[in-house]
């Protein structure tokens, strides 16, 4: 059975970026934007619609897959469909990480999985954004709340477990505290 490191995180928190350092340490794949190029070639979707649609519907999500569930299946159920599959083969195939995309709820009971939740205060949160992601005309803070809103919107909606939940994880990092390196240092040590 393949090892697997899943991560999900608070915006801003450093988590992609954890978690592409501790595979490059491991020796194996992150998947992140190479999830979603998946995604895309299997649905036909842009790469762009994915990130909008997957984690981050714009609207709302639990509003919108609501109002159209009436109709039928919408695209965000066919992606997640999409998504299950290619994040089940990948675990068949290989150890790896895998950011994000409720990775920890699909994985779970399929593989020797550590179910990893990076967090942080909203000060380290909005300094971090900035610096990498520059200004923006909505504040740092505003930023930071509606992607986790939107995070734990669409993960409640699939897997119908809080995120964040310290009980849904293996273990939960503050990265604010600990720092970004001393955080892939201690996974790696669990790895």
């Amino acid at each position: 059975m393949n090892r697997i490191i899943t991560i999900s995180r608070e915006f801003g928190s450093g988590g992609r970026t954890i978690g592409k350092k501790l595979a490059e340490e491991l020796g194996i794949k992150c998947y992140d934007a190479d999830l979603i190029h998946k995604i895309a070639e299997e649905s036909g979707f842009s790469e762009n619609y994915i990130k909008d649609a997957g984690e981050y519907t714009p609207g709302g999500f639990l509003s919108s897959a609501l109002a159209n569930r009436a109709f039928g299946q919408t695209n965000e159920d066919y992606l997640w469909k999409i998504q299950y599959k290619i994040i089940s083969e990948i675990a068949e195939k290989e150890s790896c990480v895998i950011v994000g995309r409720c990775a920890d709820y699909i994985l779970n009971g399929k593989a020797d999985l550590l179910r990893v939740f990076i967090h942080a205060d909203m000060d380290f949160r909005a300094e971090r954004i900035v610096k990498v992601y520059g200004e923006r005309e909505e504040s740092p803070e505003q930023r930071l709340k509606s992607k986790d809103k939107r995070r734990a919107a669409y993960h409640r909606f699939y897997t119908d477990m809080k995120w964040g939940d310290y009980k849904n994880y293996d273990i939960a990092l503050n990265s604010g505290k600990v720092g970004i390196d001393k955080c892939v240092e201690i996974l790696k040590s669990l790895y």
